[in-house]
């Protein structure tokens, strides 16, 4: 059985109730989680103190905590995955805002600077703009949760939204917009060229 195989397999035992199974996914699921989670800690810097592997182990503990929750497929799993690291991200950085005030710097969305505690500030002003976003639209927040904090791909976003591609592209166009509008009020955050174009 192929480990995507293996995936939907144990997937489908924990709806039936099989809360070993949860268990034994996450030998399977670990690698791609932490390869989500460091694309949102890449960059390292003294002082840091989220390191990728906690991240992952932070958002594996919120799956397991989820007792209720039942989880479609692979991408529907990895789906919930963004929504836990983005939750994680943002108590991180409300925790280190308030332990430490820092001000002055430009917001950027550059989302290898999500675990610096210098750019808590960006992190919670994303996240505020984020859940704005929400009340408005819930679909173009789930996509920016999907993309940014999840680290899927245009492809892996259609499928868990059940959507189209060209629908993902036009949604995260406007998602963007908005967020940009959001934060800064003139639509010009440095560093936003890091957030993907499609």
């Amino acid at each position: 059985m192929t480990n995507e195989g293996e995936i939907t397999a144990l997937l489908a035992a924990l709806r039936e109730g099989d809360r070993g199974a949860l268990d034994r996914l996450f030998p399977l699921v670990y690698r791609e989680l932490h390869d989500r989670a460091h694309r949102q800690l890449v960059r390292h810097r003294p002082g840091e103190t989220l390191s990728t592997t906690a991240l992952v182990h932070e958002a594996y503990l919120k799956l397991t905590d989820s007792a209720h929750q039942t989880y479609n497929d692979r991408v529907h799993f990895f789906a919930v995955a963004s929504r836990a690291m983005r939750q994680i991200l943002v108590d991180y950085a409300r925790r280190t805002t308030a332990a430490k005030r820092s001000g002055g710097h430009p917001i950027s969305l550059d989302p290898d600077a999500l675990g610096d505690p210098g750019r808590a500030e960006e992190l919670l002003a994303l996240d505020e703009a984020l859940s704005q976003l929400e009340k408005l639209d819930e679909r173009l927040a789930r996509i920016v949760e999907l993309r940014f904090f999840g680290g899927l791909s245009v492809e892996e976003t259609s499928d868990a939204l059940e959507i189209s591609p060209r629908t993902v592209k036009r949604d995260w166009r406007k998602a963007r917009a908005f967020l940009y509008q959001s934060i800064q009020g003139d639509g010009s955050i440095p560093g936003a060229e890091a957030l993907p174009e499609e």
